[in-house]
This record gives structure tokens, C-alpha cells and sequence, in this order.
């Protein structure tokens, strides 16, 4: 079976096309096309095995491949011909570049230390920058592994860039036939387990034909047609679709596993067909494993999961020829007011209805997918790529300055070249092609450290909720960056030699090479990099400083609990022969079941945790006072089993905890945290006030305010405590889910080693219960993921930036004191006290480092403000923050003088009177 080439596959020919233009004319004529051919069919192999890194060595063979084979025949056609290279300065421009490269090669191959440093520092940055690259273009920029993905939008909603639909709407959108096709898309966490602890793997609630629809063909057997979109299952019963990385990881790639039986949350699946390598999700970074149909969610969660409370689902659609954006987004709303009024949920407030009803519908155009890391990693991402670019920068100055010292030491050598006839240009050249060829190794070895160091990256954004994964795989974009980033810093090193070189005179070539310098009044270009050198080190020190400092802030953040010692055991009943009405009863005997397991201190159940995905929202109102607006009167609600709040480490301030008396049929209670007193009650104790809490505008439920308890983070550690409202799971029955969390409280040590006695002793209570397990200390560290990551890189980076720039200061006034030995030697033969050395070169030094360090001090400031929205707990223009950056490098900047100076006052003068 045949298939047209997708647009990797023409680009990736048209690049081959352009590498055949090194061999001779002849050559191509008559072998271009076989060798087109080839390369075709050798790259389909590579990708159809998958690996970024095996296609990265393919590229790379392959242009040295061209590169090696090109020169041979060139070569074998000069001697067929009887033309000899050029071996003189005049020759052909071909023949001078080999000459060139020839030079360099020789000379660089004489000097290892020089290029292996040379080489890896420029690796090192850009690798860096070429990681950082790659996520983003991942995240943000690589089309889906689709068919025309450029005519796929996203509904949305009102200004949104991504939102979720309760399945109705999708219904609702689906039978409209607005589009040229559209699909439904819902990410879920399955577990694959028949029984036991629950193994969770990264599955996908999808419309029936959403892969016809994404133009998406199966590798093997079939994807899901509307046929298998039906409650409870197709003709064929539950069936799934397989990832290919799921496929290669669970079934080692067997080609039987058409067929195949995967039980999904204990319901048996039959899988009917495997996805192309290329294609992860519909979701950027978030790849589903199985792709399970919508209707058949109702075997896993119930059947209220098609219901308005039920799944919520991501829905794109297919433009058809000629549809615009724009105009879908028309086509929707002109829809709107029948979508809505069919969808129409059960609010409670009749302004709720009316936002409902009018908040519009609309499309964007998704040709990248969805993802849900674009908007909140797309500001830390690009800021840590002008961190490694300011790396990048101080690397180029490093080698800039090595450069102009080697161009200096060569002085007399360009001169005599000069003198012979060779031009300004040739001389200036080979400089440029010697900055050519420490660059081209360094953005190769870049390229390689570019995809582990993206891994890397990729691989902090995780968490236990889920797993985040991205191909890094290079594409043209990645490519042009390197090449491109490595141009630029061939440009930015190599100039100021080669200006130096071209300015060689032939008149130098019969004077002495001149051992006393004449610049030690002035900087020069070796000194004015310093100065920019240190410069940018102090930004990036000052930035590292604020993110550390932003992470610390976040981390002694009191979260209101006991974040060491509590394990989380997350419950779900949906498989459970424990009838609704009777779950209270079941938390209960499971409480009691992990008190009993040694090593537990107290144990307890709710509904929701702190810094965790679920949200209750009650509504309340208090008797005798004005009513409030909707907004003042949200806050957050709990279910909770008596001694959840000695459980979790929070302290009851007046009143008392749940116990037994607050049962199914008692009067109603609730304990309120002291957000909620401030709010309601202007701070008194509200312990005996009653309040009522709402379930629509007619049903209202009186709760008496029994206990009162320090507050604790739900939302986010970023924000105040919200006012929360805490009532027992007994009474209430309409908020007991099928999912809840049993937390065990250690006595002592980590509470994670608990885990599997716990999990024995829920076995025994019910056997048929999934469970899952994490620390509280871990859940509350993935909250603040991504200030942990920008501090990490933020703290290395500035941390490099600082030993190259010292190293760049030391290499500056190594080299000034050996230009200036004799001098110094002829200052000690002459009575000059030691330390009085020492003072005059570290007193050279000091003038950059005072100059760098004011032009960093005011770079920072004015940059500070362009990463005030990654902060936390300090100020951008922190003056301790700042202050403590500026002692830091000049403590650095004073140690790596001081070696040089150190040397210079102990020169031997003696020695270099006899030397002169």
C-alpha cells in the first residue's frame, strides 16, 4: 500500500536535494536519483522505528556521508581532467577555503586544550538554548500529527483559549453538523488493574470517528468508529485503541494483540487497533495510552457520566474547504441560543442562567493541539531562554578574549604573512573559518546534549497526577535554530580577532616581538568584554537570586497542616458492591481498619484536599445579616469523617471536632475555619450561630456552627486562605462520592512506608476498592512545580554564567601580566614591593569588574520587571537580593585576579633581565 508523503518527508527530500549540489555535476545526473532513492527508503526505516535519538545519527551520518564522498569526487575528477588543486594564494575560492580549513585544522589540532574547552563551552550553551527551544517548539509550535492540522479549531468559550464541555454540548455541537467533521476528546486517569492496587495509565474518553476525523489511520488493526460510541458499548462490545508507545511498553509490540483483552477500571476492553508512532493525543504533552469510546465511559463511571455533571470534554472540529475560523466561530454562535437552552444545567441562581445563556461560543484555530502547559510554562520557558542565551553570550566573550590573545600572540607570524602579499581578507578569513570549525562540532555535540537536557526538562513538568511527555525529536525548526545559534556565535566570537588580524602591518614583521605592553592604560577589546561579561553575569545572578528566593518563599509557606507525616490513600468505590446510601458506614469501618495498622497515629476520610483537583463550592448565608452577593458567599467545602482536622494537623481554636453524635438524621452541624468568621463574622467566635446553606433558591438547610479551626490552603499556596466550610460525611449524603481520600497520619518517620500495610488492611474491608497512594508533602511540592523548575535552571545557569565570566576575568589578567612581565620584572629589580604588584594588577581588574557591575546593576533593574509575574514573597527590585549578587561576583571577580596577581609579584627578576 502506498501513501503520499506527509510534509517531514518533502522537506526532509528537498534538504537531501540541496546536500547532492556538493557533488559534481555529472555525478548528479547520473546518480542523483538513485541516491535520492535511497536515502528515502533508509529514512522510512528510522522512522518507522521511532527513535529521535537513531534519526539524529541518521542526519549526522548522513552528512558526513556527503560531506566525505562529495571532496573524493570532486577530487577524482580534477585528476581525470589533469587539474591539480590550487596550491597558490591566487587560486580558485574552493581551493583557498580547503587551505583554510586545512590551516585551522592543523592549528587547532596543536592547540587541544584551547579547542576541547572551546568545543564544550560552546556545546554546553548551545545545547542549552537549543533545549529550551525544542520544549517550546513541542508545546507551541509543532503542528498536530494530523491531516491538515491547519484546518482544525477549537470551540471555546467567550475569551477562553481552551475550554471543557459538559457532554450534552458536545451532543448538542455534533448533530448540528456545523463543520466538516468534529470530535469530542476527555483525558482521564484508567486503571489497568484486575484487581489489587490500581495501575494507572494516561487514557482518553473520545467520540466515535475523532480519529477520521483528526486523519489519523491506524497502524494496526482499526480506530473507533461511530458504531462503538454508544452507551455501554458497539456491536462489538468495549473495545479500545492503543498508542504505539503503550503498545511497545505493555505488549513489547506483539503483533497479536488485535484481540487482546486490557481491563479498564475492571471492565474487559477488547483492543481493535494501534495509533502511528507520530501521533501522541490531541492534548500537547499530555499522550493518552488507550483511547476508549465516550459511550462506553458509562461501564466505568456510570451512566451519569453522559449526564450535565458527567464528563467534561474537549471538542474540535474540521473546518470545511474554505471555512475560516472566523467564520466557524459565526456558524456557533448563530447556534448558540438552541445549544444553550437544550444544555441548560440545573443552576441555582437565575443570573447564573443568564450567564449561561449568554456567555458565547467560539473557535481558535488549534493547529498544535490543545495543551494546558502553553499558557502557564510559556513566560518561565521564555525567560529561562534569555537566561541561556545570556550564557551563551558570556561563553562567545570567553572564547572572543582567548581568540584576540591568540591573534596577539601571532602578531608577527600575520605580519609575514602580510609581507608576502596575503590580504587583509585572507588573513581576517582564516580567523572566520577557524571560529567555523569550533562552532560546527560544538552545535553537533549541542544538538545531542540538547535532547537529553530536553528530557530532562520535560520530565520536571510531572507529577503523580500525571504524566507529561513531549517529542523532542529534532524538526526543521530545531534544526534552523542550531544552525542559525551557531552562526551567530561563529559571528560573535570570531569578529574582533579577525578585525585584529586584518589590521596586521607588514612593517611588524621586522620589529622584536615587543615584551613590555603598552596598553596598560587602557581596556582594550579584551577588556571591554569583560566588562560585558560581568555585566550579564550579574543579571543572570540577580534573576537566579529571585527565582531561589521565590521557591524558598513558596516552600516555608505554612500551609495551615502537617505536610510530613500524613499519607494519602485515594478510594474509589465505583466497583464496590457498597450500595450509595451505606458509604458513610464504609469510611467509617475503613478508618478504623488503618488506626489499627501499627505505626498509624489516627486516620480519617474527606472528600476534598487541600491543594488537590476537587472543589466544593457551597453557597451559605447567615440569618439576621444583609444578603450578600453571589461572589462574597462562594467559599470552599469539605466532607470530612471525625478527626480529620487532628489527622492533617490542624487546630481546633474553639467548639469541637465531628464525633458520633453528628449522625445521618441528627441536626445538622458544621465546623467553619477562621477565614470564614472574618467573613461572615466579623471575627467573633461563631461557635452556637447558625447559618443556612443553599441547594437551590427553595431549598435552604439550617447548620449549626459547632467547632472553629485554624484555616489551611486550598486553592493554591500563592493565595490567602479562603473561607471554608466543614461538615460531616454522615449528614452529608448528597456530597458522598464514589471517590474519597483515607489519610493516615504516621506516628512516626516517613509515613510513605505505611502504604502497604494500610493497603492490606483496606484489602480485608473490601477487596474490591482501587486504591492509590501519595504523600501530602508530595502533593503539596507538585503545587509549586514550575517555580521549582525556574529556580533549578534560573540557580544553574546564573551559577555557570558566573564561573565563565570569572574565568573570562582571569584569562584577561593572566594575559595582561605575561604581556607585561618584563615590565613587572624590571619594577621588582628596581625595588617595587610585591604587594605593590599585586595592588596594581587586581586594581586593573577591579575597574571591569566596578564597570561591569554598574551596567548589570541597571540592566537588572530595568529587567526586573519583565519576570514580576514569576515571583513571589519579593520584590523585583529586591535590594538585598541585589546587593548580595553584587558581593557574590565581586568576591568571585577578586579571587580570580588575585591567582594572576599572586604570580605576577613572585616573577624572578633576575630571570627576565637575563630573558631580555
Amino acid at each position: 500500500m502506498t501513501t503520499q508523503p506527509d510534509r517531514g518527508h518533502r522537506l526532509a527530500a528537498h534538504l537531501y536535494r540541496l546536500l547532492l549540489r556538493a557533488y559534481p555535476r555529472g555525478f548528479r545526473e547520473h546518480h542523483g536519483a538513485a541516491m535520492l532513492d535511497l536515502f528515502l527508503t533508509k529514512l522510512n526505516d528510522v522512522r518507522q522505528r521511532a527513535a529521535s535519538g537513531g534519526r539524529l545519527r541518521f542526519w549526522l551520518g548522513t552528512l558526513s556521508d556527503v560531506a566525505r564522498n562529495s571532496a573524493a569526487e570532486r577530487a577524482a575528477g580534477r585528476q581525470r581532467s589533469g587539474v591539480t588543486a590550487p596550491r597558490q594564494a591566487g587560486g580558485s575560492a574552493f581551493g583557498a577555503i580547503v587551505q583554510d580549513v586545512r590551516f585551522a585544522l592543523r592549528r587547532l589540532a596543536h592547540e587541544p586544550g584551547f579547542t576541547t574547552v572551546a568545543v564544550l563551552t560552546l556545546a554546553l550553551g548551545i545545547g542549552a538554548n537549543t533545549a529550551i527551544f525544542s520544549v517550546l517548539d513541542a508545546m507551541l509550535l509543532r503542528p498536530l500529527a494530523a491531516r491538515e492540522p491547519d484546518r482544525l479549531v477549537a470551540v471555546t468559550q467567550g475569551h477562553e483559549t481552551w475550554w471543557e464541555f459538559p457532554y450534552p454540548v458536545w451532543v448538542e455541537i455534533r448533530d448540528r453538523h456545523l463543520f466538516d467533521g468534529a470530535l469530542a476528546w476527555s483525558g482521564a486517569r484508567v486503571n489497568t488493574a484486575a484487581g489489587g492496587p490500581a495501575d494507572f495509565v494516561d487514557g482518553a474518553w473520545v467520540s466515535g470517528g475523532a480519529f477520521d476525523v483528526l486523519g489519523v489511520p491506524a497502524l494496526l488493526g482499526r480506530t473507533l468508529t461511530e458504531a462503538d460510541d454508544r452507551p455501554g458499548g458497539g456491536p462489538d462490545g468495549p473495545v479500545a485503541v492503543l498508542s504505539y508507545r503503550f503498545w511497545q511498553r505493555r505488549f513489547g509490540g506483539a503483533a497479536d494483540v488485535i484481540g487482546r483483552s486490557l481491563d479498564i477500571d475492571r471492565v474487559p476492553f477488547r483492543i481493535v487497533g494501534v495509533t502511528p508512532p507520530r501521533f501522541l493525543g490531541l492534548v500537547a504533552g499530555l499522550p493518552f495510552d488507550v483511547a476508549l469510546p465516550l459511550g462506553a465511559s458509562t461501564l466505568a463511571n456510570g451512566t451519569s457520566s453522559l449526564g450535565p455533571f458527567g464528563l467534561y470534554v474537549d471538542i474540535v472540529a474540521r473546518l470545511r474547504d474554505g471555512q475560516t475560523a472566523g467564520e466557524a466561530a459565526a456558524a456557533l454562535r448563530a447556534a448558540q441560543a438552541q445549544i444553550r437552552a437544550a444544555t441548560m444545567p440545573p443552576f441555582t441562581y437565575a443570573s447564573d442562567r443568564d450567564q449561561y445563556l449568554e456567555e458565547p461560543l467560539s473557535a481558535r484555530a488549534a493547529p498544535t493541539g490543545l495543551s494546558p502547559f502553553g499558557s502557564r510554562y510559556e513566560r518561565p520557558l521564555l525567560v529561562i531562554l534569555g537566561v541561556v542565551a545570556s550564557v551563551l553570550l558570556v561563553a562567545c566573550a570567553n572564547i572572543a578574549n582567548l581568540l584576540l590573545a591568540r591573534t596577539a600572540a601571532r602578531r608577527h607570524e600575520l605580519s609575514v604573512l602580510v609581507a608576502l602579499g596575503a590580504s587583509c581578507w585572507r588573513l581576517a578569513r582564516q580567523l572566520l573559518v577557524e571560529g567555523l570549525l569550533l562552532a560546527a562540532p560544538g552545535a553537533a555535540l549541542g544538538l545531542m546534549f540538547a535532547q537529553w537536557a530536553g528530557r530532562f526538562l520535560v520530565a520536571q513538568l510531572s507529577t503523580q497526577a500525571y504524566t507529561v511527555f513531549f517529542d523532542l525529536a529534532p524538526d526543521w525548526r530545531v534544526l534552523a535554530f542550531t544552525a542559525g545559534i551557531g552562526a551567530g556565535t561563529v559571528l560573535l566570537f570570531s569578529t574582533a580577532p579577525a578585525l585584529r588580524a586584518a589590521r596586521a602591518a607588514p612593517i611588524d614583521a621586522l620589529k622584536r616581538r615587543p615584551r613590555v605592553g603598552a596598553d596598560h592604560g587602557r581596556f582594550g577589546a579584551g577588556g571591554g568584554l569583560v566588562v560585558a561579561q560581568v555585566a550579564l553575569s550579574l543579571v543572570l545572578v540577580v534573576m537566579a537570586g529571585l527565582f531561589v528566593r521565590t521557591f524558598t518563599a513558596l516552600a516555608a509557606i505554612d500551609p495551615g497542616f502537617d505536610r510530613d507525616r500524613v499519607l494519602i490513600v485515594g478510594i474509589d468505590t465505583a466497583h464496590s458492591a457498597v450500595k450509595p446510601g451505606a458509604r458513610a458506614a464504609l469510611y467509617a469501618r475503613l478508618r478504623e481498619a488503618a488506626e489499627a495498622v501499627p505505626g498509624v497515629a489516627r486516620a480519617a476520610a474527606s472528600a476534598a484536599m487541600p491543594l488537590g483537583n476537587l472543589r466544593l463550592t457551597p453557597l451559605v448565608d447567615v440569618p439576621g445579616r444583609p444578603p450578600m452577593s453571589a461572589s462574597n458567599r462562594f467559599l470552599y467545602g469539605n466532607t470530612v469523617t471525625p478527626g480529620w482536622f487532628a489527622t492533617m494537623g490542624l487546630r481546633v481554636e474553639a467548639g469541637r471536632d465531628f464525633d458520633a453524635r453528628d449522625r445521618e438524621g441528627a441536626p445538622r452541624v458544621a465546623v467553619v475555619d477562621e477565614a470564614f468568621a472574618r467573613r461572615f463574622f466579623a471575627g467573633a467566635n461563631p461557635v452556637g450561630r447558625t447559618i443556612q446553606e443553599i441547594d437551590s433558591p427553595g431549598e435552604r438547610h439550617p447548620l449549626t456552627i459547632v467547632g472553629l479551626v485554624s484555616d489551611a490552603v486550598y486553592p493554591s499556596l500563592r493565595e490567602t486562605p479562603p473561607p471554608t466550610l466543614y461538615v460531616p460525611a454522615a449528614q452529608a449524603t448528597y456530597l458522598q462520592r464514589t471517590a474519597f481520600n483515607l489519610l493516615v497520619r504516621a506516628a512516626s518517620g516517613p509515613p510513605a512506608r505505611l502504604a502497604r500495610r494500610v493497603a492490606d488492611a483496606i484489602g480485608r474491608v473490601d477487596p474490591d476498592l482501587t486504591l492509590t497512594f501519595r504523600t501530602l508533602a508530595d502533593q503539596i511540592n507538585a503545587s509549586f512545580k514550575q517555580q521549582q523548575l525556574v529556580a533549578l535552571l534560573g540557580g544553574f545557569f546564573g551559577a555557570l554564567a558566573l564561573l565563565l565570566a570569572a574565568v573570562g576575568l582571569y584569562g584577561v589578567t593572566a594575559y595582561g601580566v605575561s604581556r607585561r612581565r618584563a615590565e613587572i620584572g624590571i619594577r621588582l629589580a628596581l625595588g617595587a614591593d610585591p604587594a605593590g604588584v599585586v595592588r596594581m594588577v587586581v586594581g586593573r581588574a577591579a575597574r571591569l569588574v566596578a564597570l561591569g557591575a554598574a551596567a548589570g546593576l541597571l540592566a537588572s533593574l530595568w529587567g526586573a520587571r519583565f519576570v514580576t509575574a514569576l515571583l513571589y514573597g519579593v520584590e523585583p527590585r529586591d535590594l538585598p537580593t541585589f546587593a548580595a549578587s553584587a558581593v557574590l561576583l565581586s568576591a568571585v571577580a577578586a579571587l580570580a585576579a588575585w591567582l594572576p596577581a599572586r604570580r605576577a609579584a613572585r616573577i624572578d627578576p633576575a630571570r627576565v633581565l637575563r630573558e631580555e
